[in-house]
């Protein structure tokens, strides 16, 4: 099981991350989130990243100019649209040689037929609560509604994870579910993460790990 911790900014932090080897770390290049990476983030530390960390890029619909400026500068690994992109833009970018995560947000009302037209052009989907604001919320849809989702790509689930909720992830286990994003929920403030509680994850995650393996 991945574990992707998003939201990051302060160089500090982002060492301090570095050192319980996360999966993936997120960087978000949208305006009006609280974690907007702004002028904070430090390109030079994202460079010297050990390769077993990869790096996620998110955005909400904007430009494909300032994704592939972004991209380049940070030596970005992923990109993460979590706006209203369409599948044509996807399949533009990974055309860039880019790697798509293509976010969706859930709730009842959540037609998992549509994504279809995405499967051709993303690399990993990403499954989080539908909220006020695009990514962050802290808050968790029903997982149950996954049970809708009869496709092969694996996928990211997000939204007020921590420690606490990682028995529910067994409602997934029979479904693609290739790792867990978590932010909000293990933070000190926004951007700032905790990483007593983000640490609790990634041990918390090892015995499904192994259970797998045994399987």
């Amino acid at each position: 099981m991945k574990v992707k911790v998003c939201g990051m900014r302060d160089s500090d932090n982002i060492r301090e991350l570095l050192a319980l080897a996360p999966d993936f770390m997120g960087f978000i290049f949208y305006d009006k989130s609280l974690r907007f990476v702004g002028d904070e983030l430090d390109a030079d530390l994202l460079k010297s990243f050990p390769r077993s960390v990869k790096k996620v890029g998110v955005f909400v619909n904007a430009s494909p100019d300032y994704i592939l400026r972004s991209v380049k500068k940070y030596d970005l690994q992923y990109v993460q649209l979590h706006g209203n992109e369409t599948p044509d833009f996807c399949r533009n970018l990974r055309n860039r040689g880019i790697s798509i995560i293509k976010a969706f947000a859930v709730d009842e009302s959540f037609n998992f037929s549509m994504i279809n037209n995405y499967k051709p052009s993303c690399d990993f989907f990403l499954f989080d609560a539908k909220g006020d604001q695009a990514g962050g919320n802290g808050i968790t849809f029903d997982w149950g509604l996954m049970n809708r989702y009869d496709n092969e790509k694996p996928f990211f689930i997000s939204g007020g994870i921590d420690a606490e909720t990682l028995d529910s992830l067994e409602k997934l286990k029979h479904l693609k579910l290739y790792g867990v994003d978590i932010n909000s929920k293990v933070e000190l403030s926004p951007g700032l993460k905790d990483t007593v509680l983000v640490k609790a994850v990634i041990t918390g995650l090892k015995p499904i790990e192994e259970e797998e393996t045994v399987a």
